[in-house]
């Protein structure tokens, strides 16, 4: 079977009907990350196949939740992108999201400006910076295989506007993450999700500032 074959039937599971164009750009995002990789070094995946179920399809499990949590248009912060996800992929979905992947690798920032700049994505940058030392307000706060939860809160609590929402990708459900979150975060949602082809578990830990 074909990659695109692969990218729309695991789609297709997961709720969501690609275009024609979203499925290009998808391809083209992971030939991308294969093709860099080999100087840059931005992720242990080295074939295809992988590439499309460990990275691809597992962004795209993010898709659906995110129509539910956040239906209009926003401004998103994907923390500790590396080569880009789930940044890209939502970017790539939502053109009414206007993302920033952010990393404190200055080559894992270019190459996502390189894709930006590539797949034409006007609704994507990379930015090169600690998180800590950003400014700015966002309505989404993402990461995926990121530091703890409370890390994650705590050095991004700043940048999380009023009403905002973090959206962390996780495997199986940390328990004892969310038991150390300080007490200005709370858990609202804990998702289970299934990734066509991944033998792994996969959650999404929702989190707001209470009030």
């Amino acid at each position: 079977m074909s990659q695109e074959q692969l990218l729309r039937d695991g789609a297709a599971a997961l709720g969501l009907s690609l275009s024609d164009a979203q499925c290009e750009r998808l391809l083209a995002y992971g030939a991308l990350i294969l093709k860099w990789n080999k100087v840059y070094n931005l992720t242990a995946l080295r074939d295809p196949g992988t590439v499309l179920t460990h990275h691809l399809l597992d962004s795209l499990s993010v898709i659906a939740p995110l129509a539910r949590e956040c239906p209009e248009k926003a401004n998103l912060l994907d923390v500790g992108a590396g080569a880009g996800l789930p940044g890209v992929v939502i970017a790539i979905l939502r053109d009414d999201i206007q993302v920033t992947c952010l990393d404190a690798v200055a080559k894992k920032a270019a190459f996502v400006q390189q894709v930006a700049s590539e797949l034409r994505l006007k609704n994507l940058r990379g930015l090169h910076a600690r998180v800590e030392a950003l400014t700015g307000s966002y309505e989404l706060i993402s990461s995926r295989a990121f530091a703890s939860l409370a890390d994650f809160v705590s050095g991004s609590h700043h940048l999380l506007a009023p009403g905002g929402v973090w959206m962390a990708m996780k495997g199986r459900v940390p328990d004892d993450e969310i038991a150390q979150l300080p007490p200005e975060t709370e858990v609202f949602h804990v998702e289970q999700l299934t990734v066509p082809g991944l033998d792994a578990e996969r959650c999404i830990v929702w989190m707001r500032k209470p009030g």
